[in-house]
């Protein structure tokens, strides 16, 4: 007779134990058990609960591989979903062996849990394991399939409404009472001050700050004092929410004609336009992506659309300073080249219009879909093509948490026919599409591995960019653990090449993400280990500092409206010297327009609770010492980051702390 103790973790979130009756099958290399209920004629299986059961088998089971989990109706109780975080199985030689499972058992159903050793369909020879894995991904790829939802869109997953997502895929309990609890009490607010309902302008910029939610840090008043100021407005580019799209410029575009001597006056004494741009000191801003998409009408009132161009100069006193703006890609009399020497007001509603295109340029590009589109896509791709056993789903199941749930939620409240983002944007929800669809044909895989991209834009050695500084030490920090994880498990580049179930993940992100797209440089392959460890850091990267980098510090700079407007009821300006405090409040988006976009940027930069910082896996699906030897010393990395961040922002007039480790998510879930 052979004694097995088994261990059940049940989770610890609300509402994760079960009534059910659950019985277990070890199965072993030399046989397996009977099934057996585990009950402790108690209450088994209560949330946070680990119990403990034995199993008594007729022979000994040799290596163990795989436990079955049997999910059955107890008496009359109704059924209830069960959270198995994992089951833990004492040998009779004292060998422990870990099944990680972390998964919802919603009706009466069998689970099958694979022994947590990593290992690629080239490491498992028993007909049982082979099948075990085929017939995972055969049910997940029933079960999670791809949609379009907008055409042009990456395809994304088949459900309408979060209320139809799988359980694994949902907020935890916490989270979903910690999202609404902190979205309707400012949109009651609102709504009982009768802000939502007015359709008129500002009367007063101060005014603005009455809506201001509470808990203001530093950066949120800096930027309602500091806004109008060309190096605040220059900073931004560096250190702000959207610090992926300035350029170095070497040479004026045709589009662009900007004159030394107009400019001349803003460069400093002894050099002129040409000896700038030759020295590398010449930054330019072009949002020609926006152009041309047709405006819509709020609240009754048509909107204004405009995709301008801003040049800067980065100054002696170390300073990166806008010197010339202009309000349309196509020059011409009535497209003036706006100049810091222009009136005080007309300067700055220039500056206005700009900051308006960086709306759409980070919400709609650089934040929803470079990072929570293509993430969905990484995470679904994922799911279908990689079981549990893949070293590739244990290293990056953590960075996909919650990112399919907030994305259900965005499409179902925020970016539908009706939803609060349709009213409250100029382009309204198909011109916020079009310039997603036009940015997903252009996104390059080499401007995705981040060292490239601020070498390509000319930004390599630009002082004062602590977004660069702090993300290369993210991004090496990370690349260094997917290196040593990826070098354990692929010992050479033909364990790579041969592993058909990493291919087709690679190939169904090309496919369903790019859109088949060759252009896109995307891999449909992957050949060797470098490769591999450059693709995994990508997606890592992207599921989780890209992500904090353009989503932590959207409420601080973006609450004070101006600095940040997602609509213009006045055209742009064609003639120099007609704007006044008057025309520049009328040209802001109303009030009504302003709450729906502080509600909805309010929504997406309060982290709910249940937060799992970058690093900080407490789910354990590595079980060998060489990959939890990586993730400690990715733990150090990361610390002493933070640590250095923490230091320097001491220093410093407005801290950059957004991407500390510490402040960082391992996954996109908000």
């Amino acid at each position: 007779m052979a004694t097995y103790k088994v261990r059940v973790a049940t989770g610890t979130d609300f509402l994760s134990g079960t009534t059910d009756s659950i019985s277990l099958i070890i199965v072993g290399t030399q046989g397996e058990s009977r099934k057996q209920l585990l009950n402790h004629f108690g209450r088994d299986f209560a949330t946070g609960a680990v119990d403990d059961y034995t199993v008594q088998c007729q022979q000994d089971l040799g290596d163990l591989i795989i436990v079955r989990l049997y999910k059955e109706r107890y008496s009359f109780f109704p059924k209830n979903p069960w959270y198995c975080k994992y089951v833990q199985v004492c040998a009779p030689n004292g060998r422990i062996y870990h099944f990680p499972a972390y998964q919802w058992m919603d009706g009466y159903e069998t689970l099958a849990l694979r022994e947590a050793t990593g290992k690629t369909a080239a490491d498992d020879t028993l007909p049982i394991l082979l099948e075990h894995r085929k017939e995972e991904l055969r049910a997940k790829q029933d079960f999670y399939q791809w949609n379009g939802y907008i055409p042009g869109f990456p395809i994304l997953i088949n459900f309408k409404a979060t209320k139809f997502l799988d359980l694994n895929l949902r907020y935890s309990f916490t989270k979903t009472a910690s999202f609404f609890f902190r979205l309707s009490p400012m949109a009651l607010g609102f709504k009982l001050r009768g802000l939502v309902d007015s359709k008129r302008s500002w009367k007063r910029l101060k005014d603005i700050k009455k809506i201001f939610p509470g808990n203001k840090s530093v950066v949120f008043e800096y930027v309602a004092e500091h806004w109008a100021e060309d190096s605040f407005f220059g900073y931004q580019y560096l250190n702000g929410i959207n610090p992926g799209l300035l350029c170095r410029c070497t040479r004026i575009p045709d589009k662009f004609p900007v004159t030394d001597d107009m400019v001349a006056p803003f460069l400093g004494e002894g050099t002129c336009l040409q000896a700038e741009l030759e020295k590398g000191n010449i930054y330019l801003a072009d949002y020609r992506i926006l152009e041309g998409i047709p405006a819509v009408e709020l609240n009754g009132q048509k909107q204004y659309h405009c995709a301008p161009l801003c040049l800067l100069h980065f100054g002696r006193e170390g300073n990166l300073l806008p010197i010339a703006i202009q309000l349309s890609q196509t020059p011409g009399p009535d497209c003036p080249i706006f100049l810091p020497s222009d009136s005080e007001w007309d300067w700055l509603l220039a500056k206005t219009w700009v900051r308006y295109a960086e709306f759409y340029c980070h919400e709609g590009i650089s934040h929803l879909l470079e990072t929570h589109l293509i993430a969905e896509a990484f995470c679904l791709a994922m799911l279908r093509q990689l079981p549990m056993c893949h070293p590739l789903y244990k290293l990056l199941i953590p960075h996909t948490r919650y990112t399919i749930q907030i994305n259900s939620i965005g499409r179902a409240v925020l970016i539908n026919e009706g939803g609060l983002s349709a009213r409250s944007m100029s382009l309204g929800l198909a011109g916020f599409a079009e310039a997603m669809v036009r940015a997903l044909s252009e996104i390059n895989y080499d401007n995705l591995y981040l060292p490239d991209d601020f070498v390509r834009r000319g930004v390599q050695d630009l002082p004062g960019y602590y977004y660069r500084e702090d993300s290369l030490a993210v991004w090496d920090a990370l690349e260094r653990y997917v290196t040593e994880i990826i070098t354990y498990y692929y010992p050479c580049d033909a364990a790579v090449e041969g592993d058909l179930e990493l291919q087709s993940w690679v190939q169904e992100i090309f496919k369903e993400c790019l859109l088949g797209r060759e252009s896109s440089g995307f891999p449909t392959c992957l050949r060797t280990v470098p490769e591999l460890i450059r693709y995994v850091t990508i997606v890592i990267y992207t599921c989780s500092a890209k992500h904090a980098a353009v989503n932590t510090g959207q409420l601080e700079f973006t609450a004070w409206m101006p600095n940040f407007p997602s609509s213009m009821r006045n055209p742009p300006i064609q003639a120099k010297g007609l704007t006044t405090l008057e025309t520049f409040l009328d040209t802001l988006p109303d009030i009504k327009t302003t709450c729906i976009t502080l509600l909805v940027l309010w929504t997406l930069s309060r982290e709910p609770d249940d937060k799992r910082p970058l690093g900080h896996f407490p789910d354990i699906h590595f079980v060998e010492e060489a990959p939890r030897r990586s993730i400690e010393m990715l733990r150090q990395r990361l610390a002493q980051i933070s640590h250095n961040i923490r230091q320097r922002n001491k220093c410093l007039p407005i801290p950059y702390y957004y991407l500390d480790p510490v402040l960082i998510e391992n996954s996109i879930s908000i």
